[in-house]
């Protein structure tokens, strides 16, 4: 995660330590809770969204352009299926 934005383990001990001075000790649980349900809340938001997205695009789409089963092998070619011979 941190390597998105190119931290290295001195920065990161850095930005803990300067979290821990302006906080303190007793207010870094509820803040790394609070962070973590929001966190959950965003997730479930996205899920959300992206069910609902889904949802709305199957039934936008035409019945004939859903996905079919493949035709069994053995078949008989149709009509429409035979290539034409050759123009006389």
């Amino acid at each position: 995660m941190f390597a998105i934005f190119n931290f290295g383990g001195w920065e990161i001990i850095l930005i803990l330590a300067v979290v821990l001075i302006l906080f303190g000790a007793k207010k870094l649980p509820e803040l790394a809770k609070g962070l973590g349900q929001g966190i959950k809340e965003f997730k479930k938001a996205t899920d959300n969204a992206s069910e609902g997205m889904r949802h709305a695009i199957e039934e936008t789409l035409p019945v004939s352009s859903k996905r079919l089963p493949p035709a069994p092998a053995d078949t008989e070619r149709t009509v429409s299926q035979v290539s034409p011979g050759p123009k006389a």
